[in-house]
């Protein structure tokens, strides 16, 4: 039977405390538990690919976790060494292409007309580039809000 007002009235501070814990530790248990739910969902298909058809235990859900985004911090690289890569490579071949017209005696104007047209591409490329950069961004965003408890922790204390 629950305690009523008169008779916590009445209770020490220590048995006040008795009283509180279990319900803190139930409710600490229960944000522990919807968060590993969450990280479960959202890392259903790895988990998938992984174990497909077995019952996972809250553990076996935070090691794959953890070695998932192990991996995903190793081996994924960031969008601005991919653009960095990508306009070093780009410099580099037209550096090459230039050396190659002015070796083999191409005219002035195919020349011209070259560094043009690498110079349209490069300009679209980036562009290309950066909205790439700008959705996975954003999916990034997206997933970490999806992360994010929808509203502030409770503390007891």
């Amino acid at each position: 039977m629950a305690p009523n007002a008169i008779a916590l009235e009445i209770l020490t501070p220590k048995e006040k405390n008795r009283l509180r814990k279990p319900v803190v530790e139930k409710m600490r248990r229960d944000r522990i538990n919807s968060s590993i739910e969450q990280l479960k969902h959202l890392l259903e298909k790895e988990f998938q690919r992984h174990q497909p058809n077995s019952k996972l235990e809250k553990a076996d859900i935070l090691e794959m976790t953890v070695s998932y985004l192990k991996y995903r911090q190793t081996f994924a690289p960031s969008s601005t060494s991919l653009q960095q890569d990508y306009s070093e490579g780009y410099a580099w071949c037209l550096k090459e292409a230039l050396q190659f017209l002015s070796l083999h005696s191409a005219s002035a104007d195919t020349q011209i007309k070259l560094l043009c047209h690498f110079q349209k591409s490069e300009v679209t490329a980036k562009d290309s580039n950066a909205k790439a950069a700008s959705s996975a961004a954003h999916e990034m965003s997206a997933t970490q809000a999806a992360l994010k408890p929808a509203s502030r922790l409770w503390r007891p204390w």
